[in-house]
């Protein structure tokens, strides 16, 4: 069997199974399944395919069809022009997270606190747009650093990031000029309104902030609350936000002495970063 019939019937299966983009991500999971990165794919799609390769494909289309994330499946997810290693155990970083990676790319920094890191996406692109920074990346979940490590690892900056079991900034020592999260922020109510893709395959703690409110803010006062000390003078808080939580989230900064609070959009004109400052004396 030719890569392009079996490539034809996983996309109809995706599509009977009511999945979104079957043919893009039957694409990606038939490029995993051969071996090849999806750019070269087209000039494989006329060569036979191995037993493996049919039986890695169609258990691929199986887990898709189940709604598993296609970065779970494949292990692998892109994110600010790197390759990421992704399980069940981290977040899929998202092409929205990126508006935070800008935000904090525009103004240098030597030393960078990740609260949250899961992937370590977030971490480790700073770092490696950064030669000379260095940064420290905390979760509480010790599968998630495991993650976190390796990915450091695989774009060489390893040497420069250290990984911490916390619970926010329970463990962590120093100060930084800038403090990043991509904390959880989804409310209790929201959790059923997810796609199947978020709410059955993803951490929920990585989703929903423990809490009693049930807002999805829980998190965001924990960070205004621990943060601020660990903010060198002039340093930069950013973290990405929830729906409508900015006006919220910006208060809570101003009322932990941090200045200059300001909103940031994505690329769809949404709110999608909180940006604050500590005071420079």
């Amino acid at each position: 069997m030719q890569a392009q019939t079996l490539l034809a019937q996983g996309i109809a299966t995706l599509r009977d199974a009511g999945i979104e983009g079957a043919a893009r991500d039957a694409r990606w999971l038939i490029a995993h399944a051969l071996g090849v990165v999806p750019d070269r794919l087209t000039l494989a799609l006329h060569d036979p395919v191995t037993p493996a390769q049919e039986a890695r494909f169609r258990a691929a289309v199986d887990a898709r069809a189940r709604r598993q994330p296609v970065a779970q499946i494949t292990g692998r997810r892109l994110f600010w022009g790197r390759q990421f290693r992704v399980t069940p155990d981290v977040l899929d970083p998202r092409p929205e997270t990126e508006t935070l990676i800008a935000t904090a790319l525009e103004q240098p920094f030597q030393r960078v606190l990740d609260l949250g890191t899961g992937s370590g996406a977030i971490l480790a692109t700073l770092l490696a747009e950064c030669p000379e920074a260095t940064g420290v990346g905390v979760d509480l979940s010790p599968a998630a650093l495991a993650v976190a490590q390796g990915n450091a690892q695989a774009l060489g900056v390893a040497p420069r990031a250290a990984f911490l079991h916390s619970d926010w900034c329970a463990q962590v020592s120093g100060q930084f000029d800038l403090i990043v999260s991509n904390p959880p922020y989804i409310g209790q109510g929201e959790v059923e309104s997810l796609a199947p893709e978020t709410r059955d395959w993803e951490p929920r703690m990585a989703l929903v902030p423990e809490g009693c409110d049930g807002t999805g803010l829980d998190a965001y006062r924990v960070i205004a609350a621990q943060a601020p000390a660990h903010l060198a003078p002039g340093g930069r808080l950013i973290v990405e936000l929830g729906l409508g939580q900015g006006p919220a989230v910006l208060a809570l900064f101003a009322q932990a002495g941090l200045h200059s609070c300001c909103l940031v959009d994505d690329l769809t004109g949404r709110a999608r970063v909180a940006l604050a400052g500590a005071s420079c004396a």
